[in-house]
């Protein structure tokens, strides 16, 4: 018998076929993974939701009748942490995990509304709701036996990436963007701090934070986050992830009012947070160019290219 087609979003089909035989092996499996789950947990899949670069998200409904999400990710060693995180945080500044099987890289999550970017917020509001939703995820325990190497944290990481894939891609943007990009990469990971660490979201950004569908504790801010990387760090680096957005308000900016909006995006970040400013910038500016090449390796240009378009107006 042929398992009904499932609808995936094409940003997703793209990164899993990018993983060449491992991505068409878990494209192919989708339809029987649902079905098998419906059976484990007795939910019934529903249709498609949209956005997301890296998992298979669907609407479903319990054996009670209770609103669900059932989210199905590309096999990804940083699974575990994601739902180690939801499980840690209990709802507090997260969606609620419902059930989740690790083996099959899945995991049922409470119904939530819109996505913050799709609200039409200025982005004033959504970076103030973020400074808020983050203070409250920031609380969350870290798990037992988690650390930190220092030298595998995240500026290190990042700097490693930029280098290479800027040579790979056969140097996409200009070297004066990439020099920038690596001194900060040096700067933070001189300053790194295991004292300062907490457990990250690592990519808080408004297509990340979710509009619950009632109050409830644990989510003041009238929203809660998704897809968590839950890994030990700076706070200053979630930080410079919401920095790092906001693409489509500076394109076609010169220079100096692109440099000008970004700076004061980042003193609200700061003054919200009490988060020191200059590692705030220095954390977006990196994470601006390493997530355009990362974008770019996997051949979303279209998505890719205006982080270093707009790298090349900051730098």
């Amino acid at each position: 018998m042929t398992e009904p087609a499932v609808e995936v979003q094409p940003l997703v089909r793209q990164k899993a076929r990018s993983l060449g035989a491992l991505g068409e092996q878990w494209l192919a499996g989708l339809p029987g993974l649902i079905r098998a789950l419906e059976r484990r947990w007795s939910i019934e899949v529903g249709r498609s939701l949209p956005g997301g670069s890296a998992s298979y998200v669907a609407r479903a409904r319990t054996g009670g009748g209770r609103e669900a999400v059932l989210k199905l990710s590309l096999p990804a060693p940083d699974f575990a942490a994601q739902v180690q995180t939801l499980r840690l945080a209990r709802g507090q500044g997260y969606a609620r995990l419902l059930a989740h099987d690790l083996d099959r890289h899945a995991m049922l999550q409470e119904a939530l509304g819109p996505s913050m970017d799709r609200l039409g917020l200025d982005p004033w509001r959504q970076i103030e709701t973020l400074c808020a939703m983050l203070q409250r995820a920031w609380r969350v325990p870290r798990a037992p036996g988690l650390s930190v190497d220092p030298a595998q944290e995240k500026a290190l990481t990042l700097g490693e990436l930029v280098g290479r894939l800027w040579e790979s891609l056969g140097r996409p943007c200009s070297e004066r963007v990439v020099a920038q990009a690596l001194t900060y990469a040096e700067r933070r990971a001189a300053a790194f701090d295991p004292g300062r660490c907490v457990v990250v979201h690592g990519d808080p950004h408004p297509g990340n934070a979710l509009r619950v569908t009632a109050p409830r504790a644990g989510a003041e801010a009238g929203f809660v986050f998704v897809d968590p990387d839950g890994f030990l760090a700076d706070p200053a680096y979630d930080l410079g992830v919401v920095l790092r957005d906001w693409c489509g308000e500076l394109r076609g900016m010169d220079a100096a009012s692109a440099a000008g909006l970004v700076r004061s995006y980042c003193a609200l970040l700061s003054e919200r947070t009490g988060v020191d400013r200059r590692a705030v910038w220095e954390w977006g500016f990196l994470e601006r160019v390493s997530t355009g090449l990362y974008v770019l390796d996997f051949g979303a240009e279209e998505l890719g290219r205006p982080f270093l378009d707009t790298a090349e107006s900051l730098a």
